[in-house]
């Protein structure tokens, strides 16, 4: 993938606004629309009862400083209905703002893994530079971008609020104190910004490694019977301790740069607190103002610095907020870009009845090595092919070109759409979930009864598997559960009540019998299905109609066999 360029902050409003913009239109955009204007107004309601607040504790205190009982029972009473109503709306607000939270993680989420999912996205931008770990990006990048986003948001509307309310008051109590306010916001978020810019990067950096440790200790989980076989814990190791080295190294540098900010920020902060006592005191000294002013003053100022000073106090938060934004959009980006292209492929190379070889070179996947050099030929449909080749490199590349998942080659395939052509691995894989729902696609659900699916497991000598698990309806982790022979019958179950064009297997010799194999070319041809079996050199001829031959240096050769039989 290309480097990311510099985008505008206008450009990344843009896309801000976009993703809300699609949040309202999904089917999740009502309850966020009613979510999010209850957010609106119990952000304005604290900020009203913070004001009552002021006023409520600036007689509280000085009714103690005037020993007077009365007005100190009426104000306390006050204070307690001011805070028991600010409490309530404090808690309605933590609760609207997760279940916004929660709807709009469920909407991006989704669009994003539908986006990874489509034209075999997942495929093609596993591996690409730039985009890491794109799990990770989608489960917990998602996750604190829309927390962070909706959090952020509510801050930035209680700030303007709480500037538009407390600028009133702190410019009645004393307007220098008000100038003092704005200046200190200013030159603090401007040293700030100076101070950390350079966390966005380093935040950036740790998430991908933080992720890519995770991703290898996987690896291990999943590959733990092999690795032990192969005496291969010692590289893992290595591998593993390069990788926590980088990881710490990058800590270290951002538990440096944060040592600097929280030096300053804290330093800010507690001056916060003494500065609008040096500017009101004086004027309490000469008799000018109460004392409960002073309270007033110091909680006013609080509250406008506070509100000036978002970037002060969140700038470690939204660096990393920046980190992930960079993240998700370098993701969305390089998915969109690889759906285009596999679209505009797809749509190039399509042929609605054949399966059509143009000018189709083959190399290895360094490109040292010619596999197959210029192969024009059409595989009409109901026809049925036999490729063999004493190279197992070359029936692995031409299976995987074939399929559209490898890219070391020239010229063209033209092919149906995928749902029209399927394909069949020497060893299969088996989604986890029910029997069932393994062996009849989604679409086809209403279309196939339990019986027949229970005929079809017999026809294949599979019948103990419903003794073994209790039946079709069964959930377990099949691609673990199986052996590989039961695996690749369950997927020739699936493809006989699919029924595509085309079906394409890759030597399913080294599974089954030859007399299976032969049963089930007969048993697709009675359906119609085209079949291309790349299969070993010994592969018997009689049950095809045309033999493609590739020998040394990417030669070939074509013969026809059983011309009787063709088109019957």
């Amino acid at each position: 993938m290309p480097l990311e360029k510099k985008r505008k902050p206008s450009e990344n409003w843009m896309r801000l606004t976009e993703t809300i913009r699609q949040l309202i239109q999904s089917k999740q955009g009502p309850a966020a629309i009613r979510y999010g204007i209850t957010l609106v107004i119990l952000v304005i309601s604290f900020n009203i009862f913070n004001v009552i607040n002021s006023y409520v504790g600036r007689d509280f205190i000085s009714s103690i400083e005037q020993k007077n009982s009365v007005a100190f029972y009426t104000n306390a009473i006050l204070y307690a209905i001011v805070f028991i109503i600010s409490s309530a709306i404090g808690s309605m607000n933590r609760f609207a703002e997760e279940r916004l939270g929660i709807l709009w993680r469920e909407q991006l989420t989704w669009k994003f893994t539908e986006n990874y999912l489509t034209e075999r996205t997942f495929q093609k931008i596993i591996g690409s530079q730039g985009i890491e770990n794109p799990d990770q990006r989608i489960t917990d990048d998602v996750k604190a971008f829309t927390t962070t986003t909706i959090s952020f948001t509510l801050l930035f509307i209680g700030g303007i609020f709480s500037a538009i309310s407390f600028s009133g008051v702190l410019w009645s109590i004393n307007p220098i104190l008000f100038l003092v306010a704005v200046t200190y916001a200013l030159s603090g978020t401007v040293s700030t910004i100076f101070l950390g810019k350079s966390l966005i990067r380093l935040n950036y950096d740790q998430l991908d490694m933080e992720a890519s440790y995770r991703a290898d200790l996987l690896h291990i989980r999943q590959h733990a019977e092999s690795i032990a076989l192969t005496h291969r814990e010692a590289r893992m190791s290595v591998r593993l301790k390069s990788r926590l080295r980088k990881l710490v190294n990058n800590f270290r540098k951002l538990i440096s740069v944060n040592l600097r900010l929280s030096f300053f920020t804290n330093n800010y902060n507690y001056f916060i607190q003494i500065i609008p006592m040096l500017i009101i005191a004086p004027s309490y000294m000469r008799g000018e103002i109460e004392f409960g002013v002073i309270t007033q003053a110091a909680l006013a100022f609080t509250t406008l610095l506070n509100a000036f000073s978002l970037i002060v106090t969140q700038f470690q938060s939204i660096s990393a907020f920046s980190a992930v934004v960079k993240r998700l959009h370098s993701l969305e980006s390089a998915m969109s870009d690889v759906r285009l292209e596999a679209l505009q492929k797809r749509e190039s190379n399509y042929s609605s009845d054949t399966i059509c070889f143009e000018n189709f070179t083959l190399y290895s996947n360094d490109r040292s090595k010619l596999l197959l050099d210029n192969l024009k030929l059409i595989i009409q449909r109901k026809e049925r092919w036999l490729i063999t080749s004493a190279d197992d490199a070359v029936k692995i590349s031409l299976f995987r070109s074939i399929a559209g998942i490898s890219n070391h080659s020239e010229g063209k395939i033209k092919k149906p759409n995928w749902e029209e052509i399927l394909f069949l691995p020497e060893k299969p894989y088996l989604p986890p979930g029910r029997l069932r729902n393994v062996i009849v696609p989604a679409y086809l659900n209403l279309e196939v009864s339990d019986a027949a699916i229970t005929k079809e497991l017999k026809n294949m000598g599979l019948e103990s598997l419903l003794r073994r698990f209790g039946g079709i309806r069964a959930l377990k982790e099949w691609d673990e559960e199986l052996s590989l022979a039961e695996k690749y019958k369950i997927a020739l179950i699936r493809i006989l009540f699919v029924k595509p064009k085309f079906l394409v297997l890759d030597r399913p010799g080294s599974v089954l019998g030859k007399f299976e194999v032969s049963k089930l070319l007969k048993l697709f041809h009675r359906l119609g299905v085209t079949t291309v079996v790349i299969a070993k050199d010994e592969e018997t001829v009689l049950e095809y109609d045309y033999h493609l031959n590739i020998s040394h240096f990417g030669e070939w050769t074509l013969s026809s066999l059983n011309l009787t039989n063709v088109h019957t």
